[in-house]
């Protein structure tokens, strides 16, 4: 099976053939995001450039809406901050998971998968890569979150097996938006374990790549999987690639033209994990919940996840937590 090529710890991790990117790489952090937040508002960072930090473990790793992103030796925690000139919207997270789902490891690993008619590694919307385990699947050597979690809602629902997250914030700068900052953690080496509190209510188990090459075992060919530097390097890439995707989307939009745009919600329909799922959504808006249940029909125009409800109707809708149901 695919192997990992171990980072050897007289190895570089300086991305000597991405000078512009400023790369500096920490054994440990508190979090990369929030370093490179802090370093760009207090002046230590020129914010019209970009700028990469790399670390080996995060103390306190974050993930969306707060929840914390437990953060192991053994893998990937990448931050990037890109300095930008037009608004964020909700198509680009979506555009990152596009980009990062073509680097060469997942692109190798997914044609395994599905020459084992498994299912592939995917977008889930609007801020994770993994895949729902197919329900009539033996191969999977998975546990079921479901057997810490203590939510009855969560047990009748399918769980997410979660490769990387995506976190996108703002920098600002006397009340204006200079840039952004892209933080990626991608499981490689090491599974995190979760445990009711911190799953924090989602229905999901974190995979690596390393379960990923067990699973394909032994009729996948043994391919090594590329070292933590080179991963490094792809993912660093890819969100350039994104960036630069997105800034010529956001050009596009005034001129009425639609070809970037057709583009990629072709790509992410190919590589939507939610795609054909029935979903249950639950939205909370000031203390109100509400529940959205129906048909996953793919994204809008504006990354907004659209869902054909019972009734025929399609919801567009901006955010939510997504279980999919049995």
């Amino acid at each position: 099976m695919p192997s990992i090529n171990h980072l050897s710890e007289s190895e570089s991790l300086t991305l000597n053939h991405l000078p512009e990117l400023n790369h500096r790489h920490l054994v440990s952090s508190g979090s990369t995001n929030s370093e490179l937040i802090s370093d760009i508002q207090a002046g230590t960072l020129d914010p019209t450039q970009m700028h990469l930090l790399t670390a080996e473990t995060q103390r306190s790793g974050r993930g969306q809406h707060g929840r914390s992103w437990q953060s192991p030796r053994g893998n990937v925690y990448l931050s990037l901050y890109h300095p930008v000139h037009t608004p964020i919207s909700g198509l680009l997270s979506l555009i990152i998971g596009v980009e990062l789902a073509k680097m060469p490891v997942i692109q190798m690993l997914n044609e395994q998968l599905q020459a084992q008619s498994l299912t592939p590694i995917g977008i889930k919307w609007a801020n994770d890569l993994g895949f729902y385990q197919r329900s009539n699947s033996s191969k999977s050597a998975l546990q079921d979150p479901s057997a810490i979690n203590e939510n009855t809602r969560v047990e009748q629902t399918r769980p997410f097996h979660k490769l990387a997250g995506i976190l996108i914030e703002p920098v600002t700068q006397a009340g204006k938006l200079v840039g952004i900052v892209i933080g990626v953690g991608l499981n490689v080496q090491t599974t995190p374990t979760l445990t009711v509190q911190t799953c924090e209510g989602m229905s999901y188990q974190a995979i690596s790549l390393q379960d990923i090459c067990k699973i394909l075992a032994p009729q996948a060919q043994a391919t090594p999987l590329p070292s933590l530097r080179v991963l490094y390097q792809q993912m660093s890439k890819a969100l350039m690639a994104a960036m630069a995707r997105f800034e010529h989307l956001a050009l596009e939009v005034p001129t009425g033209h639609t070809y970037y745009v057709d583009s990629f919600l072709k790509q992410f329909d190919a590589m939507d994990a939610l795609s054909g799922l029935r979903l249950c959504v639950t939205q909370d808006y000031n203390n109100k919940v509400d529940v959205v249940t129906g048909l996953a029909c793919g994204i809008d125009t504006h990354g907004c996840l659209q869902l054909r409800q019972d009734n025929g109707k399609i919801s567009a809708l901006f955010t939510g937590r997504v279980d999919v149901i049995q």
